[in-house]
């Protein structure tokens, strides 16, 4: 992935929550997944819990078990992930 596509993420992140989100922080949020994140249920509640906390967006439990279904669903590929995000952000 693209530095610049990156910043361009993390800007439209921003202006979508109203937020300033350090890039730093997400790095350091980024830096505590592993590839079985996303396959075990417990620790992928509690990266879209620590997200929301970032982000200061609360999300619902019913929007987490969206979440978590999508991923069981889907995987975590890149579209995926743009998706999720928007399902966090909308609700």
């Amino acid at each position: 992935m693209s530095r610049d596509f990156s910043k361009d993420a993390l800007n439209a992140i921003n202006k979508k929550t109203g937020k300033n989100i350090s890039e730093g922080a997400i790095k350091k949020l980024a830096g505590t997944v592993k590839p079985g994140t996303t396959q075990n249920e417990a620790q992928l509640r509690q990266l879209i819990k620590q997200v929301s906390a970032m982000a200061k967006v609360p999300v619902s439990e019913a929007t987490v078990q969206e979440i978590v279904n999508a991923v069981k669903k889907g995987g975590a590929g890149s579209g995926t992930m743009e998706s999720l995000m928007k399902m966090m952000l909308k609700k």
